[in-house]
């Protein structure tokens, strides 16, 4: 398998190469050559087979012969460690928990699969390090610094917008120490973002072997796809069709959806629900693609103003947008909607949704009036715990502390407060 930059202006790559370079040297995204259809008999039998063994059968087409089979089945498995229930929250709707990995993120998934293959990649090269550089809006940051702690070879740098991501989510990327370093940045996700691919491309930090664990990575991207093939075979026996809605921010989760579904999986129809940050539905009503600087939110990992992924979601519908349109929806939510949906949820089945599934359950319950012979399934993308400033008093609970959460708590947050991509570069040198 190659992969090809998305500004066509790079040679075309490896998955290995693809995986350590994380951009391409044209500032394109790497997309796969091909993506060829699943076949038929492992949907008629998805039921028959563990999550390990769907992940397997997904992803081995991306990564070719780069990694043995035994090998990737070993990374697989240590991806996969944790549970992915489907809930049912209301008659014919449902929750796809995500939360239940070490950080209670969904991002635990696709970080610990590039970690592992990162160290892969690395294990022949004592001498080599790479250094990961990742933006975080929220839960990026914690699932990665988890999923890279201790990796021998890499160095861990994870940018965040002060003051823009809960407490429990900041202990959790500023308290491991070891390779990870965290830089708190004077300004909001998309400067961090933008600092992230600067110095990709900065000349002066060839040296550092810079990557990044954002879902602009595909080892950070496609494992996404997973989950989606989990839900299916929950579901399957159901024999309706599927509407998934995503909460949305930099859309890496609905277009890793969108390759499982040109890789045949029966889905029906997908919704990008978003918060106030609202590019992709004003393109979908217009045809302009207009970002916007990001606005803060209750939902502040979707608090993206121009969604890095969503040009891969073009490229599978060749730019079409009429064709885009039949698969795919995207509505906006502002934060008392989002407050709303939240007691709902919790008034109809006791279901405790934080406030980015209950952007997603809003897109669901939106879309399903045109697929009422449909099942919807919403992704819980966090735990509650991570929110609880605005879940507890909102429905008026008292979330227990998990486990994984406690072993953060008492931890002192060590940070570099940072304003300018100049004081990154002198950080990085």
């Amino acid at each position: 398998m190659k992969y090809y930059s998305l500004n066509h202006n790079a040679p075309k790559v490896s998955f290995q190469e693809a995986v350590i370079q994380g951009l391409a040297t044209d500032k394109g995204l790497y997309f796969p050559e091909s993506i060829t259809p699943l076949p038929q008999d492992f949907f008629d039998t998805i039921e028959n087979l563990s999550n390990e063994e769907i992940a397997f059968q997904a992803i081995k087409q991306f990564v070719g012969n780069e990694i043995s089979a035994d090998t990737l089945k070993q990374i697989i498995a240590e991806t996969l460690c944790f549970d992915f229930p489907v809930v049912e929250v209301e008659k014919g709707i449902y929750s796809l928990e995500l939360f239940h990995g070490p950080t209670m993120a969904f991002k635990d998934v696709g970080a610990r699969f590039m970690s592992r293959c990162l160290g892969y990649f690395n294990k022949d090269n004592k001498d080599s390090k790479n250094t990961v550089l990742v933006a975080t809006s929220g839960d990026t940051g914690g699932a990665v610094a988890s999923g890279f702690l201790g990796v021998t070879g890499v160095e861990v740098i994870i940018l965040y917008p002060s003051g823009k991501v809960s407490d429990i989510q900041e202990r959790q990327l500023t308290t491991l120490g070891q390779n990870i370093k965290a830089l708190e940045v004077d300004g909001v996700f998309d400067d961090c973002q933008d600092m992230v691919k600067k110095a990709f491309l900065d000349e002066n930090l060839k040296h550092k072997n810079l990557t990044s664990a954002n879902s602009i990575n595909i080892a950070r991207w496609l494992p996404q796809m997973f989950y989606f093939f989990f839900a299916y075979k929950a579901l399957k026996k159901q024999n309706k069709p599927l509407v998934f809605s995503c909460p949305s921010g930099n859309f890496g989760n609905i277009c890793a959806g969108i390759i499982a579904k040109k890789m045949g999986l029966p889905v029906e129809h997908f919704v990008a629900s978003t918060n106030v940050n609202d590019t992709v539905p004003r393109f979908l009503e217009n045809g302009i693609y207009d970002p916007k600087p990001s606005k803060a939110t209750i939902s502040n990992a979707m608090d993206v103003g121009n969604p890095s992924n969503f040009i891969r979601i073009q490229e599978m519908y060749h730019n079409d947008l009429e064709q885009f349109k039949k698969d795919f929806s995207s509505f906006t939510f502002n934060d008392a909607e989002t407050i709303e949906a939240m007691k709902t949820i919790y008034n109809t089945d006791g279901y405790i949704a934080e406030p980015h599934g209950a952007v997603g359950y809003l897109g669901l319950k939106k879309e399903l009036q045109n697929h009422p012979n449909a099942i919807g399934i919403f992704l819980e993308t966090a735990h509650p715990i991570k929110f609880l400033d605005t879940v507890e008093p909102t429905l008026n609970v008292k979330l227990p502390i998990p486990k994984q959460i406690e072993s953060v708590l008492g931890k002192e947050k060590v940070s570099t407060k940072i304003k300018t991509y100049e004081e990154l570069k002198a950080f990085l040198a």
